[in-house]
């Protein structure tokens, strides 16, 4: 038996006369998914679910995966509501039938952990005492069994002085939680725009790429510019008793693109 997630980021959803290309993005990348076979147990799409974070956005959101076939769980970032993001997805399966913004979902193989890193009126990610708490008594409940932890905001710096300003600011904290569990075995993230991947308490963090445009790599400070590189997600696989981590290309790319 096969066991994958796929993982998307940072759609940037808008309405509007500038509304085409994010959802098409979004689209694509959804489509790319299908066409894996044997499909993703699910997919996550971790962060800036859209732009401005208004009703009408999510509508919008809703109207791009509603159809979508396969178990698909939001995470909330930096760019979302999320009081407005569970006006419109509460109790739905893509907020794993839950009220809030953070939940957990059991799958056979694994479990997938949603925290919400949101900070009002902040680019910058917080989780606090009370959600790290929830965390960690979420972690114990199926210690033998792999979790996948996914927020929008690194927990680490990753070498781009503008981003890493506006992380996650306990990181530390939540590398202390996840360091007493050793069954986590990815932390996945977005917020970057680019593609990343390095070790985090005893786990690896994986940032997935936009789904839209990408950052620039400024690694010399200064904001990035938001550069029309071609567009990918990541696929998580469970490989014989090891978890790798796999770019699959969508923009310029001869691969298949399915419907739904």
């Amino acid at each position: 038996m096969t066991v994958s997630i796929a993982h998307l980021s940072d759609p940037h959803l808008k309405t509007g006369s500038l509304a085409g290309a994010p959802a098409e993005g979004l689209y694509r990348a959804l489509g790319r998914v299908l066409t894996i076979d044997p499909a993703p147990d699910c997919v996550v799409i971790t962060g800036d679910l859209v732009d401005r974070g208004g009703a009408e956005d999510y509508r919008a959101l809703r109207e791009v995966i509603e159809r979508f076939p396969l178990p698909l769980h939001l995470v909330a970032g930096n760019h979302d509501e999320p009081r407005a993001l569970l006006d419109e997805f509460a109790g739905t399966r893509f907020m794993g039938d839950g009220a809030e913004a953070r939940y957990a979902v059991d799958y056979a193989a694994f479990t997938l952990v949603t925290l919400d890193s949101t900070v009002p009126a902040s680019p910058g990610g917080h989780l606090g005492a009370t959600q790290l708490r929830w965390l960690d008594e979420v972690l114990r409940r199926r210690p033998q069994v792999p979790a996948i932890i996914c927020l929008h905001h690194p927990p680490m710096a990753v070498g781009i002085p503008y981003l890493d300003g506006m992380g996650l600011d306990d990181g530390k904290d939540l590398a202390d939680v996840l360091a007493r569990h050793g069954n986590v075995v990815r932390v996945l993230a977005g917020h970057v725009h680019r593609s990343i991947t390095a070790p985090f308490a005893g786990s690896t963090l994986a940032i997935a790429p936009s789904t839209h445009l990408q950052s620039g790599l400024a690694l010399q400070g200064g904001i990035p510019d938001f550069v029309p590189e071609p567009t990918s997600f990541l696929l998580h696989l469970l490989a014989g008793s090891s978890w790798v981590t796999h770019s699959v290309a969508v923009s310029h790319a001869a691969g298949p693109v399915a419907t739904f």
